[in-house]
């Protein structure tokens, strides 16, 4: 393998207790960027009432968010590979800093929305150069263990999220929830500053362009899809058709100008590997499959178990805990047992989880339940993990911001995907005009009808690796680049 990019050290030439404070301050900026997620959502309802907007305009404090970062994380990992990691991913920490004071010290809800978009863009550039950075912070062998706490760390941001969010509105406001972020991101930015490695330039090379061009019609390619599959709580309109047909425009285009330029946003000869393909269509489909629990799950425990507020949230925090304790054992697994094997065992255990998840509640209840997700979060955990690993494995120096980029693209759009496409197969299956009134024996049959499509999901997930792994071949442009 040819090593270039900006290292051109090996993987692994970190010291032990400089890896150690590298690891933090990723693992800080990971935290950071899903806190931002998680934590605004119990804030709507006050910042409705405050400025006085409609619950469809609340909305877009979240979606502006989400929509920075699944239009800009592969232009900003592409990003970090020309210019440097460090240098952006320090801009990164600063910029979702930054807007984090703006968004607590607002005085107009526009403000609002359009500085949590900023802090979107700063959350983006967190996620796509934490995960591109692993490959310079530890040795290969313990790589899986470093995306593992990676892993945790998001698992914790977004169990925190709600929690915290609440206690603070409770007794500091609103604003609270935004200023937190400003202590922790100034601690995130010294860490990083004073311990992530410095951004090496190989001698001679000349550095890659920017594709402005292809940066801009995949960020409107990549917004008309999300609003697509937003708009109309999972309804197929005019508006949705119209969105999607402008989707798919935009990524013709896209790759008409990717094929043409001399230094494209994503080199399409990366497709050509069916590992990474394999990897980030298995990376949306899983994350389709997880994002069922959280759209379906509030609805089946309250209407269809009878549960109240607090036992909902109480059994909808099982899934973040299990994923917070277990990101780190799972990445251990991965170095012991490999990525390849791990990533079977991990959509395995999916496929019996989503099963049970379609079985167990009719027979057992909220236990049965609680006993399936016990089984779908570790699979997910391990799966995550193991294909993290693989996919990252032996990206080339200069590439791995982008890699990093589509890797979590994928994981987005298939949470994007999975709101709105499981949210239409459980109402579908329910056959209620109006939800808060189906019965719970409707609400049941919706979710053991929504986990069977899952189950269905996982199955073609684990199908895809075992494709993949059958007809592997070394492909150019993904390991080496010439």
């Amino acid at each position: 393998m040819t090593s270039t990019g900006h290292d051109a050290q090996p993987s692994g030439a970190q010291p032990q207790a400089s890896a150690f404070w590298v690891l933090s301050s990723l693992s800080l900026s990971m935290l950071l960027s899903s806190l931002g997620t998680s934590s605004a959502n119990v804030a709507l309802p006050a910042l409705a009432e405050v400025f006085g907007v409609s619950f469809q305009q609340v909305q877009w404090v979240v979606l502006a968010y989400l929509l920075s970062i699944t239009t800009l994380i592969v232009s900003v990992g592409r990003l970090g590979d020309i210019l440097g990691r460090r240098r952006l991913l320090l801009g990164g920490i600063a910029l979702f800093t930054v807007s984090s004071v703006v968004c607590g010290a607002t005085p107009s809800f526009a403000l609002l929305v359009a500085a949590r978009a900023v802090q979107g863009l700063g959350a983006a550039i967190m996620m796509a150069l934490t995960m591109a950075f692993v490959g310079e912070a530890v040795a290969k062998e313990r790589t899986g263990s470093a995306m593992g706490l990676l892993g945790t760390m998001s698992a914790i941001g977004t169990a925190l999220g709600p929690s915290l969010g609440g206690a603070l509105i409770g007794g500091y406001g609103w604003r609270a929830i935004f200023l937190v972020n400003v202590p922790l991101g100034l601690v995130a930015l010294f860490v990083a500053r004073r311990h992530l490695p410095a951004d090496r330039q190989v001698e001679g090379r000349v550095r890659a362009r920017f594709d402005i061009p292809g940066t801009l019609l995949l960020a409107l390619s990549l917004s008309a899809y999300a609003l697509a599959m937003t708009a109309g709580r999972g309804s197929l309109g005019l508006t949705n058709i119209t969105l999607l047909a402008a989707a798919a425009l935009g990524l013709w285009l896209f790759l008409k100008v990717e094929a043409r330029v001399a230094s494209p946003l994503i080199r399409l000869s990366m497709f050509g590997d069916p590992a990474l393909g394999a990897g980030l269509s298995t990376n949306a489909l899983v994350s389709t499959v997880m994002m069922a629990t959280l759209v379906v799950g509030p609805f089946y425990l309250s209407r269809g178990a009878g549960l109240d507020a607090a036992q909902v949230g109480l059994v909808m925090s099982v899934g973040p805990v299990i994923s917070a304790f277990g990101g780190v054992v799972a990445g251990r697994i991965v170095d012991r047992l490999g990525a390849a094997s791990v990533v079977i065992v991990g959509l395995s255990a999916m496929v019996a989880g989503c099963l049970a998840l379609a079985l167990l509640p009719g027979v057992a209840g909220v236990t049965g339940y609680i006993a399936a997700i016990a089984m779908l979060t570790p699979g997910y955990q391990l799966f995550q993990a193991a294909n993290n690993t693989a996919v990252m494995a032996d990206v080339a120096a200069d590439r791995r911001g982008v890699v990093s980029g589509l890797i979590n693209l994928s994981r987005n759009l298939g949470l994007v995907t999975g709101a709105s496409l499981m949210g239409a197969v459980f109402a579908f299956a329910v056959s209620a005009s109006d939800m808060a009134t189906a019965s719970p024996a409707a609400v049941a049959t919706g979710l053991k009808a929504t986990f069977a499509v899952a189950e269905l999901l996982t199955l073609l997930a684990l199908g895809i690796v075992a494709a993949s792994r059958m007809f592997w071949r070394p492909a150019a442009g993904v390991h080496d680049v010439p």
